[in-house]
């Protein structure tokens, strides 16, 4: 098992992508902490991980305060030990509209969930991680943070400042043991932030959502969406030792829509 002895704490776990990660994770021998808002997703995936005999335990919190951050990696480490891995991929769309109808508040509530909670969260993972002289940080971007697209100014400014942030970690951490990259995904149309942008450009556009989906396809040289599961496929491949000389990455799984 490629993660055997390892304790995961992944952000936004109780659906969508962080849920085929954490269960991914568990399936390969990690103790994972699921972290989210709702707990009854959270401990739904939990249960689900138990059952099949894998270690998870939950902590409710809301990763834009700090607080909840200092929470999330105290529960992980007091129920299952010292972290070794963080998937920080807890992350809200905002709204789908122009930059001048977004407001200042809107603007900030995307930032605080999507750029600054893994801030928070790295730094409070990162001394854990350089004390054992190894470790895994991983954020989940987007292709919104490479390509040029309309209606998605906050989303796509937070994922490009995770980017970021994401290399200057690596740039820090590489030489203490620590490695730090990130996955872009395409669209994963069965999450529930999909679901909600797809609803957000119909009503804009007023069109029907699945004729701007179908458009959307013509943009991916697969020509087809993404699953939550080839998201935690590469997630897998990126936290694990098979990938021990790849750090600052911005790995692309998006069927062919970027290239950078």
């Amino acid at each position: 098992m490629r993660l055997e002895k390892e304790v995961a704490i992944v952000t936004g776990g109780g659906r969508g992508i962080g849920r085929a990660i954490a269960k991914q994770f568990a399936a390969e021998g990690a103790a994972v902490l699921l972290a989210s808002r709702t707990e009854a997703e959270i401990r739904q995936v939990a249960a689900e991980i138990q059952a099949r005999g894998g270690r998870a335990e939950v902590a409710v919190a809301d990763v834009s305060r700090e607080a909840d951050c200092e929470r999330i990696v105290r529960a992980a480490e007091k129920a299952l030990g010292t972290i070794s891995i963080l998937v920080n991929n807890a992350g809200i769309y905002g709204p789908v509209q122009p930059v001048e109808n977004v407001s200042a508040a809107e603007w900030d509530r995307v930032m605080a969930v999507n750029l600054r909670a893994p801030f928070l969260l790295s730094r409070l993972a990162l001394p854990v991680l350089y004390a054992n002289g190894r470790g895994s940080i991983l954020n989940i971007s987007s292709v919104a943070a490479k390509g040029a697209f309309g209606l998605n100014a906050s989303y796509a400014a937070s994922k490009a400042g995770l980017a970021g942030l994401t290399r200057t970690l690596a740039a820090e951490a590489a030489r203490k043991g620590v490695r730090v990259n990130a996955i872009s995904p395409g669209p994963v149309p069965e999450t529930r932030m999909s679901q909600e942008l797809g609803r957000g450009l119909a009503e804009y556009f007023r069109a029907d959502d699945q004729e701007l989906f179908a458009q959307m396809l013509k943009g991916i040289l697969q020509g087809r969406p993404q699953t939550a599961e080839e998201i935690a496929a590469a997630a897998l491949f990126l936290v694990s030792e098979e990938a021990s000389a790849v750090t600052g990455q911005i790995l692309n799984v998006d069927g062919g829509m970027a290239f950078y």
